[in-house]
C-alpha cells in the first residue's frame, strides 16, 4: 500500500470483525484502536488492538450503538479514521456524518449513499430508475397499518414484511395467511425498532425457492466501479445466512455478466463509494431481481478474498484515503472455490435458540486452505447482548468438490464445548448429498431438515455408544452379574440414557438418545468421537422454555420481555403464544407447553429476566 493518510484507525465494533480489521490495518502500517463494553472487558478482540477504551455497559444501545461515545473515544485515542465493521452503526448515515463532522475519515460510503441504500424503500426506487429489476411489492411512505394491510391483500400470500432500515434478517416476517398479518407486522416493527431505531417496513412478494446471490462491489471516488463476482448465500435460517460460497454453480458467464452489470448500475445509482454488496434473488429460469444493497463490509467477504486474491479491508482503506482503484473490471479473475460456514452459539435442535455462557474448548484445525476468522477462544464468555456468531470457518481449494471435502474434514476435527453451537448442523450440511449437488435454494434447511437431523442423530448416537463402550470396557460401575448399569452421557448438547448389560458374548448397550431415538447393540472397540461429558442436572428445555410436559414456563436464556400476549385467568391451547423474549438481537416466541389456564403471570413488558426465571404458570385443563 502507498503511504496512508490514515495513521490510527478506530474500529467501532467487536468480535471477529474487529480482529479482522485490526489485522488489515496493521498490515497497511496503520495503528488499530477500539472500544469495548463492560460485557467485553475480557474479550479476545481487545488483544488485537493497540489500545481500547470502555464506552458503556453491556447492552448495545448503551455501548456499541452510542455514536457520540464512539466519537469521543476516537478523539481520546488520537484516531484519524473510523471503521464501523458490520452491524451496529455501520449503515447509519447520521453516524457517518457525525464522524465526518468531527474531522475524521469514515471508512465506508458517503452518508448520502448510506441513507439511500440503507432504506430498502428508497433503494428499490433508485435501482428501479436505473433499470435494475426489483421484486414486486409495496415500498411507499404511508406506514398506516390499514394501508399496509390493504397492500398486503393486493400482493397476496406468501409475502414478506421487511424492516426498511433492516439487515441480517431482523425485522423480517413471512406471512402465509393474511389472518396472521397484523401479528407479524407488530412483531416485525418491534424487532426493527429495537435493532435499527426505525419501525418502518415494506412488503414484498415472497419467493419460495430462489437462490440468494450477491455481488461484491468496490467503487472509488474517481468514478470507477467494479464487481468482484458473486457469492451464493442461499442456505439460511431465519433469513440469516449459514453457508456462503464463491462462485455459484447457478451462474454461467453470460448470467454473471448481466447480474454483475446490474450490481454496478445499482451502486452507481446512488453515487456509491468504498466496499458494498448488491443482493439479488435468482429464480430457476434465470430471471433475477434486486433485493437490497448492504453499504458495508459483509460477514462473508472472506470467500471473495480467497477466490479473487484481493484484500477487501486494504481496498477499503485505500479508497478512504482517496486513492483510485488499482485494477479494472477486466483485471478481475476468479481462481478456485471457497466456502464459509458461520459457527453460531445456538441450538439447532431447539429452534436455533441463541446460547450464552462460557466456551470451555474451542479448537479448529489449521491447515493449508483453511482460514479461521474467530472472535473467541477457549475460556471466552459469550454475552447475551450481541449476535450469536462466534467465528467463521472458510476453506478454499481448486474446485467445489475439493473445497467440500476440505470443509467436511475441518468440521469433523473441530471441537467446541461449554455451550451448544450449530456445529452439528454445519457438519450435516457439509455431508449432505443435495449440498454436494449444488441444490441450494433458500428453502434448503426446510426441505433437507429431516435428512440433516437424521445424519446428526446417527453421528451423535455413534459417539455416545462409543463412549459408553469405552466406559464399560474400562470397568466403570458394578452390578451383580454386570446387569443394568445405568449411564447418562451427553455429546454436543444431546443426552442419552443407556443401560449396559453383560452377556455371554460380552457387553450389550441399550437406551435412547434425547428425542426418544432408541438404539442398542453390542460393545465394539470403536473409539469415541468428539467430547462426551456428564449432562447438567437441569431438565431439557423445549422451545417454550418449559420442562417437558410442565405448566411452569421459564426463560430459556437471559433477555428482555418485549410482549406479553396473555393475562391471568386466560385459557390457552398447546403452542399458544405467551410472551416474546428478546435475546441476542433476536425475538423468541415463548409458547404454551400444555393446554390450560394461566394461573400466574410473573413478568411484564420491559422486564429483564435471567435464564430459568419464571415467566408464566399454567394450570392443566
Amino acid at each position: 500500500m502507498a503511504r496512508s493518510v490514515i495513521r490510527r484507525l478506530l474500529i467501532a465494533n467487536r468480535g471477529e470483525i474487529a480482529i479482522r480489521i485490526a489485522r488489515g490495518a496493521r498490515e497497511a502500517g496503520i495503528s488499530p484502536v477500539g472500544v469495548y463494553s463492560d460485557a467485553d472487558a475480557n474479550a479476545a478482540f481487545r488483544e488485537a488492538l493497540d489500545e481500547s477504551v470502555r464506552i458503556g455497559p453491556g447492552p448495545a444501545t448503551e455501548s456499541y450503538l452510542d455514536g457520540a461515545a464512539i466519537i469521543v473515544a476516537a478523539r481520546t485515542l488520537g484516531a484519524d479514521a473510523v471503521h464501523p465493521g458490520y452491524g451496529f452503526l455501520s449503515e447509519r448515515a447520521p453516524f457517518a456524518q457525525a464522524v465526518i463532522d468531527a474531522g475524521l475519515i469514515f471508512v465506508g460510503p458517503s452518508p448520502a449513499a448510506i441513507d439511500a441504500m440503507g432504506s430498502k424503500s428508497e433503494a428499490k426506487r433508485r435501482v428501479r430508475a436505473a433499470g435494475v429489476p426489483v421484486v414486486a411489492g409495496y415500498d411507499g411512505n404511508d406506514q398506516d397499518a390499514a394501508v399496509l394491510r390493504r397492500e398486503a391483500a393486493a400482493i397476496g400470500t406468501p409475502l414478506v414484511i421487511k424492516a426498511v432500515a433492516g439487515g441480517g434478517g431482523r425485522g423480517m416476517r413471512v406471512v402465509d395467511d393474511l389472518a396472521t398479518f397484523d401479528a407479524a407486522l407488530a412483531s416485525a416493527r418491534r424487532e426493527a425498532l429495537a435493532s435499527f431505531g426505525d419501525d418502518a417496513v415494506l412488503l414484498e412478494r415472497y419467493l419460495r425457492r430462489p437462490r440468494h446471490i450477491e455481488f461484491q462491489i468496490l467503487a472509488d471516488a474517481h468514478g470507477a466501479t467494479v464487481h468482484l463476482g458473486e457469492r451464493e448465500c442461499s442456505i439460511q435460517r431465519r433469513h440469516q445466512k449459514v453457508v456462503e460460497e464463491a462462485p455459484s454453480l447457478a451462474l454461467d458467464p453470460e448470467l454473471r455478466a448481466r447480474m454483475g452489470a446490474a450490481a454496478v448500475a445499482a451502486a452507481r445509482s446512488v453515487g456509491y463509494t468504498n466496499a458494498g454488496t448488491v443482493e439479488f434473488l435468482l429464480a430457476a429460469d434465470g430471471t433475477f431481481a434486486f433485493l437490497e444493497m448492504n453499504a458495508r463490509l459483509q460477514v462473508e467477504h472472506p470467500v471473495t478474498e480467497l477466490v479473487y486474491g484481493i484484500d477487501l479491508v486494504h481496498e477499503q482503506l485505500r479508497i478512504a484515503n482517496g486513492e483510485p482503484l488499482r485494477f479494472t473490471q477486466t483485471d478481475v479473475a476468479a481462481r478456485g472455490w471457497a466456502i464459509e460456514v458461520r459457527l453460531n452459539a445456538e441450538d439447532p435442535a431447539h429452534d436455533y435458540a441463541p446460547q450464552a455462557g462460557t466456551i470451555a474448548t474451542f479448537e479448529v484445525p489449521r491447515a493449508p486452505g483453511v482460514r479461521l476468522d474467530a472472535g473467541v477462544r477457549s475460556g471466552s464468555d459469550v454475552p447475551v447482548f450481541y449476535d450469536s456468531m462466534l467465528a467463521k470457518i472458510i476453506v478454499w481449494d481448486d474446485d467445489r468438490a475439493a473445497a467440500i471435502a476440505r470443509l467436511r474434514t475441518t468440521l469433523d476435527e473441530t471441537q467446541i464445548t461449554g455451550l451448544p453451537t450449530n456445529l452439528p448442523l454445519l457438519r450435516a450440511i457439509a455431508a449432505d448429498a443435495a449440498f454436494a449437488g449444488g441444490d441450494t435454494t433458500t428453502s434448503f434447511l426446510e426441505e433437507r431438515g429431516a435428512a440433516l437431523a437424521a445424519y446428526t442423530q446417527q453421528r451423535t448416537a455413534n459417539a455416545l455408544l462409543a463412549a459408553a463402550a469405552a466406559l464399560v470396557r474400562s470397568g466403570y460401575g458394578w452390578r451383580p452379574a454386570g446387569l443394568g448399569i445405568p449411564l447418562v452421557l451427553e455429546h454436543e448438547g444431546v443426552r442419552a440414557h443407556i443401560t449396559a448389560d453383560r452377556t455371554a458374548n460380552g457387553w450389550h448397550l441399550s437406551g435412547a438418545v434425547e428425542g426418544d431415538i432408541p438404539f442398542e447393540g453390542p460393545v465394539s472397540a470403536t473409539a469415541a468421537t468428539g467430547i462426551v461429558s456428564a449432562p447438567p442436572p437441569s431438565a431439557v428445555a423445549t422451545r417454550s422454555g418449559a420442562s417437558h410436559g410442565s405448566g411452569s414456563v421459564t426463560a430459556p436464556m437471559p433477555g428482555k420481555i418485549v410482549n406479553v400476549a396473555v393475562q391471568n385467568g386466560a385459557e390457552v391451547k398447546l403452542h399458544d403464544l405467551l410472551v416474546v423474549l428478546e435475546a441476542m438481537k433476536m425475538e423468541h416466541r415463548i409458547e404454551a407447553p400444555i393446554a390450560g389456564t394461566v394461573s400466574a403471570l410473573h413478568v411484564a413488558t420491559g422486564d429483564l429476566v435471567a435464564a430459568g426465571a419464571a415467566l408464566v404458570t399454567i394450570g392443566a385443563a
